[in-house]
């Protein structure tokens, strides 16, 4: 994607505009971040969400809490940018994926609970 834009401003032939260089520029960096690094950005933090379910159920806690926590974080408000332009899912997408993921991890929250005596 890079060398093809960049080519297409004729940076390769050194007879570049810098006004359309500096564009050029601007525009991939845009789409590299909201095209790849951001994406990947959600997809670790929805990764780490059911890491830490999968401790928090192995330590004799509940894992359905953590969707409870996470309403709660929601109802705090404040400004947050669009998901497409933010480093972690959307709350709704955090709260659904966590309350699909907790029933998997309840047998080892009751093991655990019994291990532990809680």
């Amino acid at each position: 994607m890079g060398v093809g834009l960049l080519a297409a401003v004729g940076m390769e032939a050194g007879d570049v505009d810098p006004g359309k260089r500096n564009m050029a520029l601007a525009a991939y960096g845009v789409g590299t971040q909201v095209g790849l690094a951001l994406p990947y950005s959600r997809l670790h933090e929805t990764e780490a969400d059911a890491v830490g379910l999968r401790f928090a159920a192995g330590a004799g806690y509940d894992p359905r809490a953590g969707a409870t926590f996470w309403k709660k974080m929601a109802k705090q408000g404040g400004a947050k940018p669009p998901e497409m332009l933010s480093t972690h899912p959307s709350d709704e997408k955090r709260i659904a994926k966590l309350e699909e993921l907790a029933p998997q991890y309840m047998e080892l929250y009751r093991k655990s609970r019994a291990k532990y005596n809680k």
